[in-house]
């Protein structure tokens, strides 16, 4: 058969091959290639449609068949702060390249996010967020002052002035609601302390700040694990709130240059500390499979519940006993578990309510599927650029591979809290 017939042959086979033996025959994503594929795909429906002021009416929304009386459109806060919370270190990253997909999907999500950001303080926009209906709105206030936080150059700086008025006068009319003595304390706490770094410390409600540090020490029970309020709880609170709204509190009273009775840089360098020793007891969480515990309340907020693994990871501060190869693979084999097989995302392109598919029974009373959005926390090491080590290093096996599989790996033990009892920093 002449070379021209066989290639022939050959394209008709391709073409007659069903569409799943097609998608094996590709070529594998690279990990950060496919880490970005999960991000746009989670980003597009929310951004697209709220730059165009079209979120509200054309959001396919879903809620807990258990959902309270309160105004269902924080729904659409939920989704927009949340999601810009996770994603925000990608869209202010360095551009290694101004070329290539993942250029073009940065520029475009920005420039979706940028009229976003607008049409959400927007009184005359469709999509004007629902601030101040709900006590819910405090928390995804904080969502959307900690997306500040994460992209402050790239998506705080460019806003024209009269957006960021409107920010600074939306969040502090949300100094009426009364936060419960939990993890809410941290939602008023980052919003004031943004205000001090954006507005100057003569803006900002000291008190908030002050007394949430106080209450955070307090419930801090040991080896990286904090209380939600004064009772313990096994769940993945410490990982939802405590840790990243802690430390970039602290952060922001140090930018400001805020002067008061608190030491923020040594309360930081202790926050830090702790916020590693979890991030080492979150990746022996990781199963070999990439499955980890399914615990406490909010579950469905799915990836969520690994955000101060990634943290670390984005600023570049893994303990010596994580490795940035094994803590990569670690999650992308989480995502690919959760997000390849399983029915994540309705018609319209929105998360739906589960951990791993579509699971409405997971929901709480106060979910819906904009709730959901915290699973983008996961991605935040899409802020360092692509030529950084932890995209360019070999894949190394996790803690529970190597122990599984008979190979050495390091041993757990308590960490202290007092900074000056430890030598391995």
């Amino acid at each position: 058969m002449k070379t021209r017939q066989i290639i022939w042959v050959l394209m008709a086979l391709l073409a007659a091959m069903p569409a799943s033996a097609k998608k094996k025959q590709q070529k594998p994503l690279g990990d950060r290639e496919y880490w970005c594929q999960q991000a746009y795909k989670m980003a597009q429906s929310v951004l697209e449609n709220m730059a165009k002021g079209e979120l509200q009416q054309n959001m396919l929304t879903e809620f807990s068949p258990s959902f309270d009386n309160r105004n269902r459109k924080v729904v659409y806060m939920e989704t927009f702060g949340r999601l810009m919370a996770g994603i925000a270190p990608w869209l202010a990253a360095p551009a290694v390249s101004s070329e290539g997909g993942e250029y073009a999907q940065v520029q475009q999500l920005r420039q979706w996010a940028l009229a976003s950001y607008k049409n959400a303080v927007d009184p005359e926009s469709p999509d004007y967020l629902c601030w101040g209906v709900s006590g819910q709105n405090l928390v995804d206030a904080a969502y959307i002052a900690e997306s500040f936080v994460r992209g402050y150059d790239a998506l705080w700086v460019p806003l024209d002035t009269l957006t960021k008025q409107r920010y600074i006068h939306e969040f502090k009319r949300l100094r009426t609601i009364e936060p419960p003595y939990t993890n809410w304390l941290l939602f008023s706490a980052l919003i004031e302390s943004f205000i001090a770094k954006a507005e100057g410390l003569k803006e900002y409600d000291d008190f908030r700040v002050m007394m949430t540090i106080r209450k955070v020490e307090e419930w801090y029970v040991g080896d990286g694990w904090y209380a939600d309020g004064p009772d313990f709880a096994f769940d993945y609170y410490s990982s939802y709130v405590f840790h990243a709204m802690y430390l970039e509190t602290l952060q922001n009273m140090i930018d400001a240059h805020a002067s008061t009775r608190i030491e923020y840089q040594k309360y930081y360098d202790r926050a830090l500390k702790r916020a590693q020793k979890f991030a080492i007891i979150l990746e022996r969480f990781i199963s070999p499979e990439g499955t980890f515990p399914v615990v406490g309340r909010s579950t469905p907020y799915r990836l969520a519940a690994m955000q101060p693994l990634a943290l670390m990871a984005w600023y570049d501060k893994l303990p010596q006993d994580l490795s940035r190869g094994q803590v990569r693979a670690a999650l992308t084999q989480v995502m690919h578990r959760m997000y390849d097989e399983q029915d994540n995302y309705n018609a319209g392109g929105f998360l739906t309510i589960g951990f791993c598919g579509h699971q409405p029974e997971t929901a709480d009373w106060y979910t819906n599927n904009g709730s959901l959005y915290m699973t983008s926390l996961s991605l935040m090491p899409l802020g360092l650029p692509a030529d950084h080590p932890f995209w360019t290093c070999e894949a190394e096996p996790w803690t529970q591979v190597k122990a599984w599989g008979g190979q050495p790996f390091p041993k757990d033990h308590r960490w202290a809290d007092d900074i000056q009892t430890r030598d391995r920093w």
